[in-house]
């Protein structure tokens, strides 16, 4: 069976710290693989309000999740403080992939990688619309 290979980038624009709380962790006591994607939605609102945006509002018009891949390397554990990257990247007219890694910060242990592809969306008309291009412009850094 063919696995999941995503290969990042070696400059990020951005970067924060989540720490894992027990609601993070699934009944073997480590890190549940769907709660990692919580871990990524939080560092992914942070990002954009470090360039100045909410998900809803990018220059004037919002985001939409439209997939996500993850590659899980190893496990992660309550109380841990996790590293969390992310730039964007790979454009399309509509949308772009946001590219993330996450390692565990005090032995930089890789945790999982991964690319969450976006979709900008005008919510007053409920269509798909272009990428701000001063978005474009910020958010690859």
């Amino acid at each position: 069976m063919a696995r999941v290979q995503i290969t990042l980038p070696e400059h990020f624009a951005f970067s924060t710290e989540v720490t894992l709380y027990l609601s993070h962790m699934n009944y073997a006591g480590h890190l549940d693989n769907a709660l990692l994607l919580s871990v990524v939605s939080e560092a992914r609102a942070r990002f954009f309000k470090s360039l100045g945006y909410t998900e809803l509002n990018v220059e004037g018009v919002g985001i939409v999740v439209a997939d996500a891949a993850v590659k899980y390397k190893s496990e992660a554990f309550h109380g841990e403080v996790m590293v969390v990257r992310m730039r964007a990247g790979e454009f399309a007219s509509k949308g772009c992939d946001l590219l993330w890694g996450i390692n565990e910060k005090s032995s930089q242990r890789e945790i999982a990688r991964g690319k969450t592809g976006i979709v900008f969306f005008d919510y007053a008309t409920r269509e798909v619309t272009e990428v701000p291009e001063n978005f474009r412009a910020r958010a690859a850094g």
